[in-house]
């Protein structure tokens, strides 16, 4: 690489270098089950940067094919989205700007973590609602390009929704504005006789020639981030055409965002919850009908196993929360321990109401518990806790969102392979679908987690698994498929938050089906025709490719 090094120093690029082996080392994985060690990590230090880096790579493609760019933040991704095996473009170092905030939009550079963004959004009393679970530990660079969603989902939808405009650098290495056009302005672009118009009138061309068939392709859940987003492009009836959302979500593999302008929405001062422990599932649905019919701004859930790792784990916690915290968390988890005198709980239900006042939120509350807990026999409720203030219900969103990192971190000898991670199943059917997937996971004795946004039928099932072991490897492609099968049976999508990247990019045909793969394949050309953006991932993913990636050591 040191001649792509001194062609970037010749080109006047002011960043970073690094192609020592520890710094390869570390950037050869994110949250996933994959590791692919690059050749190079370089660090932009504005949007002058990455144009002089995406128009090297341009101009080198011909006579070194292997070069390619892989943007990376925070590198959470638990898809291997974030992973590369010739240069990875590190972005958390230098953008990390935080630009103009109001109380209805916010202005920031994509390497700025979503927990410090939120502190800046809050002094407006304002929020960007579709955090992940991560929040924390993300950047808002990454969750565009997953267009991630999480808790508040189910009342405000994903990160697709809130994007006012964004700054992509283009596959011929120029920075432009990106935003929703009316026909006139979309007319405009394709007008225009350079790259950009190129891709306005290519992208516009495929679009409509197949409108009816992208529309009934779009799936019909409740989120979404597998495939691009084609059917949220154009539309014939208002007339809008916005290529922010075939670029959110797309994983970096059709140009670098630079820069984001949010759109947001006031933050709700008072929340709090319903817990139900639920001794079974088996009328899991008529609860759920219940529950949405209340109108709750989140409906989240984890299951027994998740509950005994927290318990099992509690120093962790300790660690993480200092000392107060911690002890208010064992103070607030004793009435949680009557609970479990009357058995473990398959499953801990959050229902989280929001509202003006905490008379509010209380009423809300109150009224749930109340119809619940008149058939609570019949519904298999174990127990329920009123949490009507955020400080009291803060153990049951630790656990929920502590996870994961949990998993990561604390289980000896085993890891964590999401490869099954993030699938979605509209509600009315989860009684007959969760069984199922059960019986899957006990077939392949997986030792799996099931947390997830109950209201939105999208669940997270994180398999912990000795993945250096051939007979622990050879599990992944039968229960994935045998999973996969039965989400598509439900008309599920594969994914709803964390994308395809190396892990589900090879099932997008299963999905779809083999024409509108081809038409994702075209759009992935038009707007990167080189291949120079993120390979491998999306509807570039191979099987084999990925397979022949799986970390052997950890």
């Amino acid at each position: 690489m040191d001649d792509i090094k001194k062609k970037l120093t010749d080109l006047g690029f002011k960043g970073e270098m690094d192609d020592a082996t520890e710094t390869r080392d570390l950037y050869s994985h994110d949250a996933s089950m994959f590791e692919l060690v690059p050749e190079l990590v370089v660090f932009p230090k504005d949007a002058k940067d990455v144009e002089t880096l995406v128009g090297m790579v341009s101009t080198n493609k011909v006579n070194k094919p292997e070069l390619s760019l892989t943007a990376r933040s925070a590198g959470t991704d638990m898809s291997g989205g974030a992973i590369n095996e010739s240069i990875i473009v590190d972005f958390k170092k230098y953008f990390t700007t935080i630009g103009a905030v109001t109380d209805t939009s916010a202005k920031a550079q994509p390497g700025v973590f979503y927990r410090d963004f939120e502190k800046e959004t809050l002094k407006h009393n304002a929020l960007m609602p579709s955090y992940p679970a991560s929040r924390e530990l993300c950047t808002i660079g990454g969750m565009v390009n997953n267009n991630s969603g999480g808790e508040k989902s189910l009342e405000y939808g994903k990160t697709q929704l809130f994007l006012n405009s964004i700054k992509v650098v283009f596959a011929d290495g120029v920075e432009r504005e990106v935003k929703p056009l009316t026909k006139a302005g979309l007319d405009a672009k394709i007008s225009q006789k350079d790259f950009e118009g190129e891709v306005y009138r290519e992208l516009f061309q495929l679009i409509d020639g197949n409108y009816d068939k992208i529309k009934a392709a779009k799936p019909h859940v409740s989120k979404n981030s597998t495939g691009y987003n084609l059917w949220d492009v154009w539309d014939r009836e208002t007339g809008v055409f916005d290529l922010t959302q075939l670029i959110c979500g797309a994983q970096g593999t059709v140009g670098f965002v630079t820069d984001i302008d949010f759109k947001l929405v006031p933050h709700k001062p008072h929340s709090g919850l319903l817990v139900l422990f639920m001794k079974d599932i088996d009328k899991l649905g008529e609860v759920i009908n219940v529950v949405m019919s209340h109108k709750p701004a989140t409906f989240e859930s984890f299951d027994d196993a998740t509950l005994l790792l927290s318990i099992k784990f509690m120093p962790y916690f300790y660690k993480m929360l200092g000392v107060k915290k911690f002890i208010h968390l064992l103070i607030g988890l004793i009435p949680d321990g009557a609970q479990l005198l009357r058995g473990i709980p398959k499953l801990v239900m959050m229902v989280e109401f929001n509202g003006e006042t905490e008379d509010e939120v209380r009423a809300k509350i109150k009224a749930l518990h109340k119809e619940l807990g008149m058939k609570r026999t019949y519904f298999e409720i174990n127990g329920f806790e009123e949490d009507d203030s955020e400080l009291k219900s803060e153990k049951f969103w630790i656990m929920r969102r502590q996870s994961f990192q949990l998993l990561r971190s604390k289980v000896k000898d085993k890891h964590t392979a999401p490869f099954i991670d993030d699938l979605v199943v509209n509600p009315p059917y989860l009684p007959e679908f969760l069984p199922q997937l059960r019986k899957i996971i006990k077939k392949y004795k997986l030792f799996a987690t099931i947390a997830g946004h109950m209201g939105d039928g999208n669940f997270h099932i994180i398999p912990l698994m000795k993945l250096e072991d051939q007979s622990e490897r050879a599990k992944l492609l039968p229960a994935m498929k045998e999973v996969d099968e039965l989400v598509l049976k439900y008309k599920g999508s594969l994914s709803g938050e964390h994308n395809d990247g190396l892990v589900r990019g090879p099932w997008l045909e299963q999905m779809y089906g083999k024409e509108v793969l081809g038409l994702f394949k075209q759009a992935k050309h038009i707007m990167d025709p080189e291949n120079i953006f993120n390979p491998k991932k999306k509807a570039d993913a191979d099987w084999d490719y990925s397979f022949s990636h799986i970390r052997d050591h950890f």
